[in-house]
């Protein structure tokens, strides 16, 4: 095992004992990577802040269930995740607005090209197009898009993320990708 999982073993520990301090440390440690993956898998800002905290807050009152040789990411990730889908199911009946454009992304986008009003009006037109098909997806596909494309997980971290083998991972990708390209290509 690596020192940096050893380090967090030891903290989930000192979780277990209750100590609020310690948890800290590991909510400061996910917080933005959580915020992102909501982010991705519900579309709306403030949705996405309030389920990554409960989520914190679900893992805190459960931390005694989690095994602490495990790590705690994939753990983690399942709490959220059911979250964001739940809430999704709670609104289904409304209609999804557009998902937000992540400031990261777009920020170093930018950086890369001068400014251009027109370039800068089709990117985000491109942009709006793509994450209006990804809120689209069934949310198996979104999720594997998230991770893989938004989180830039590996293959190997988004099976234990999800507790599936690499090559479910490699499928489902392959499907999800198609998916969204015949979304986009339906819509042009």
């Amino acid at each position: 095992m690596n020192s940096s999982h050893e380090d967090e073993k030891e903290v989930l520990l000192r979780c277990r004992r209750g100590e609020k301090q310690a948890f800290e440390i590991i909510v400061k440690k996910y917080m933005k990577r959580a915020y992102f993956i909501a982010l991705g898998l519900v579309g709306q800002h403030e949705d996405a802040l309030d389920l990554s905290q409960e989520a914190f807050i679900r893992a805190y009152r459960n931390i005694k269930k989690f095994n602490p040789e495990q790590q705690f990411f994939p753990w983690f990730y399942q709490i959220l995740k059911n979250l964001c889908f739940n809430h999704l199911k709670k609104i289904r009946n409304h209609r999804l607005a557009s998902l937000q454009q992540i400031t990261e992304t777009e920020l170093a986008a930018q950086r890369n090209d001068d400014f251009d009003p027109n370039l800068l009006v089709e990117r985000n037109e491109i942009k709006d197009r793509v994450w209006k098909a990804i809120g689209q997806l069934g949310e198996k596909h979104r999720e594997i898009i998230i991770l893989r494309h938004f989180q830039n997980l590996s293959y190997g971290e988004i099976a234990e993320a999800l507790f599936c083998s690499k090559g479910t991972v490699m499928s489902r990708l392959y499907y999800a990708r198609k998916a969204l390209k015949e979304i986009l290509d339906h819509e042009t």
